[in-house]
């Protein structure tokens, strides 16, 4: 067998930096990269902390730990064993530096999102991407879900007609109370400027709404009027959002994201509205997707089952009414990059079907437009184009 052969059906080795000791992210990433047998993390930066860091990678099993993302990198990039991508599940403010730091020693990156906390460091990102050649994936995890894929498939096929509104919401109640101030270390780092940006509940749940509208509609938001409000007083991020929306064939919107909404535990639903239907998906019940034809019954589809499309049912792994959720979809995703991966190795075209580094770009400039009209007094705010 020769190496590219053998590079190609082997178990593909994965690192991480972030994701350490009380970081929800991490084992989530951990289980979706690994779940279906295509990839291991065997090395680690976990945290800054070098004692989190040592203890995190001996809880994980990992087989190498670093102190630092830089001498990962570094280190990686040597080794004949080394690492085939790397996973960023770090705060905001260390996606650039970190992803950038892979990239540049040739290693494929796996990214949370938002893409970075800055404008200048996701355009920072995409030069690298381009720049190094290699795969880059934006974990936009509802993408995966089979029935948000059938949902696209639906729309994609002319079955919804000519798209005329869209409605879409993402509410949680885990910000109600200042917790921050409480040692929440994930409340701490999305409630601070300095490692989330100019935004927490835009950036950490609006950029989903945004992403999961635009990849079922197939249509891009082109401005947007906002309200962000801080309603926990002292807060310096905001922790809630209205907009209304306009797409760039004409259709209108309004996206609401908020985290203060008693209550509400993971609350993301859509619904898209056109000539011929309507359509409406719930996260928290997401083997369901709605259809709404004109005139007639609605249509309840349900995921693993034939009649949901082609794209739906390989993103599925369990007979019909069995549920299938948030780690799945994940998991889909990364099942997407790995096969790009092992398409790039045999020197082919990557193809790469998922969320990426210009998704990732309209995430960021999505937030920058809203924080900007809600600055201006809820004014029209253009987000810029790809």
């Amino acid at each position: 067998m020769t190496a590219t052969a053998e590079k190609n059906t082997r178990i593909l080795r994965a690192g991480i930096v972030g994701g350490g000791r009380d970081a929800f992210i991490g084992a989530v990433h951990r289980i979706a990269a690994e779940l279906d047998g295509q990839a291991r993390i065997v090395a680690g930066a976990m945290s800054s902390d070098p004692a989190v860091a040592r203890d995190s990678a001996k809880a994980w099993n990992l087989v190498r730990s670093y102190a630092s993302y830089e001498a990962m990198a570094r280190e990686e990039a040597k080794r004949d064993d080394g690492i085939d991508f790397v996973i960023v599940a770090t705060p905001n403010h260390l996606h650039a530096p970190v992803a950038i730091a892979f990239l540049e020693a040739g290693i494929h990156v796996a990214c949370d999102k938002p893409l970075a906390d800055t404008l200048d460091h996701a355009d920072a990102i995409a030069k690298a991407v381009r720049k190094s050649g290699k795969l880059f994936l934006l974990t936009q995890t509802y993408t995966g879900y089979p029935m948000v894929r059938a949902a696209r498939a639906f729309v994609a096929e002319g079955r919804l007609g000519k798209l005329r509104k869209v409605q879409v919401e993402y509410n949680q109640d885990w910000l109600r109370d200042p917790i921050e101030r409480d040692g929440n270390k994930q409340a701490e780092w999305r409630t601070d400027p300095a490692r989330a940006g100019i935004s927490c509940c835009v950036g950490d749940i609006g950029t989903h709404a945004q992403n999961l509208l635009e990849f079922i509609s197939g249509q891009q938001v082109e401005s947007v009027c906002a309200d962000l409000t801080s309603f926990v007083d002292g807060r310096k991020l905001e922790d809630d959002a209205s907009m209304l929306l306009r797409l760039e064939d004409g259709a209108k919107g309004t996206l609401v994201c908020s985290q203060i909404a008693c209550g509400e535990e993971n609350n993301l639903t859509i619904r898209l509205y056109g000539t011929k239907a309507g359509l409406e998906w719930h996260q928290q019940e997401p083997n369901t997707l709605t259809i709404k034809p004109a005139g007639k019954p609605w249509e309840h589809w349900r995921t693993g089952t034939g009649y949901v499309g082609a794209e739906a049912v390989t993103a599925t792994r369990t007979p019909a009414g069995h549920p299938e959720g948030y780690l799945e979809s994940f998991a889909n995703l990364y099942v997407d990059f790995i096969a790009a991966l092992r398409r790039a190795n045999a020197g082919e075209s990557p193809r790469a079907g998922f969320p990426g580094v210009v998704d990732g770009l309209r995430g960021i400039r999505f937030v920058q437009a809203a924080v900007e009209s809600s600055r201006q007094g809820s004014a029209w705010v253009d987000v810029q184009a790809r």
